[in-house]
């Protein structure tokens, strides 16, 4: 007696045609779960689109060699990718020199050297993008906050206060001895989610430095405390080995002004730290990903819901996707938010880009 065959498998919701699908829902699922793969082969394979690191640009004939030595590092984090520099003001190149020169058609992705969402941030660089019609492309994150920049400022630090304990220690025969209170010192901004990114920032040091050490934020100018004033409150607090941890990329005005108001160990700028080089291609990565599936999203709208027509049967569109923000359609380059605006704690600890863990015990290591 011939066996009778075996019945063909039923394909799932990874097989079946857009058209088979019962709901958005389920389109949708299918959707993210090819995106996650396909972002996973490109990631591999494909060197994607341009970076340009936008800085803010500094006379100290210091800043461009620092940030010129990060993007080496970057390079050589991704061999075949193309990463360029653009500067706010005062560097050159400006950042519309360096978006001319790219490539018509091509795509980018900028990525701003800065630490909060200010006005350079939401205002400046998007404007500068937009201007130039010859590239399609979006706009990362800024650097901060994040456990990589927590990592890159504690390392920083760490530098600082091994240089302060070594010359007074050799000239009074002191001991060893880490900072028992922090000043993180900043650009500063009149937008105030600039200044809530300075303080998940400043928790991110401090949980870094074991969570017994305050860390509070000061800024250089247009929001306050200042560093002197920041300075006076820990010292009233009873406070005496004050380090100040200073949040720039680069050497700069306002990194000297703030690291003269520093009454013991000051940081250098973080510069080419190993965990920035990290973090910008991190949010690089981000913002790719953010964008294609704003792409998905648009394509799944112009289909409808459950594979038909962008129109209801009276032809009344379908309503449009609503975004994170509840804004209709979705932001290009806007990594998922949690309640109260940061980014998720997905979004902090990507699989494969994670910060290195902070010491058991909560000190800076001497």
């Amino acid at each position: 007696m011939k066996p009778s065959p075996a019945p063909e498998p039923t394909p799932g919701p990874e097989a079946r045609p857009l058209h088979g699908l019962e709901s958005t829902a389920q389109l949708m699922t299918r959707v993210t779960a090819q995106l996650s793969t396909q972002l996973t082969t490109v990631r591999r394979s494909a060197p994607g689109p341009a970076l340009v690191a936008v800085a803010h640009g500094s006379r100290d004939p210091a800043a461009l060699r620092t940030v010129s030595a990060l993007l080496t590092s970057v390079r050589a984090l991704r061999p075949g990718l193309r990463v360029e520099l653009g500067h706010i003001e005062l560097n050159e190149p400006l950042l519309p020199q360096t978006l001319a020169a790219l490539p018509a058609r091509g795509e980018v992705v900028l990525v701003p050297l800065l630490f909060g969402r200010g006005h350079h941030v939401k205002h400046d660089i998007p404007r500068a993008l937009a201007a130039v019609p010859h590239l399609r492309g979006s706009v990362s994150e800024p650097l901060g906050p994040h456990p990589l920049l927590a990592e890159a400022l504690h390392g920083r630090l760490t530098e600082a206060v091994r240089r302060e304990n070594a010359r007074r220690g050799a000239a009074r025969g002191q001991g060893q001895a880490g900072p028992d209170a922090v000043v993180l010192a900043s650009a500063g901004s009149r937008d105030p989610e600039s200044a809530e990114g300075a303080q998940r920032i400043a928790a991110g040091l401090r949980e870094r430095l074991g969570g017994t050490v305050p860390v509070l934020p000061a800024y250089a100018s247009a929001a306050r405390p200042t560093v002197a004033e920041a300075v006076h409150t820990l010292r009233a607090a009873g406070h005496g080995r004050i380090a100040l941890a200073s949040c720039f990329t680069a050497p700069g005005h306002f990194a000297a002004r703030c690291a003269s108001a520093a009454p013991w160990a000051a940081s250098a700028p973080i510069g080419a730290h190993a965990a920035m080089a990290r973090l910008v291609l991190h949010r690089y990565d981000e913002a790719r990903s953010a964008a294609a599936a704003a792409a998905t999203v648009r394509l799944v709208g112009a289909q409808g819901p459950a594979g038909r027509s962008s129109t209801g049967p009276s032809g009344v569109p379908w309503p449009a996707h609503t975004g994170p923000e509840g804004d209709r359609g979705c932001p290009v380059a806007a990594p998922a938010r949690a309640e109260g605006g940061g980014p998720t704690r997905q979004s902090d600890e990507p699989s494969g880009v994670r910060a290195s863990q902070p010491p058991t015990i909560g000190a800076i290591c001497i």
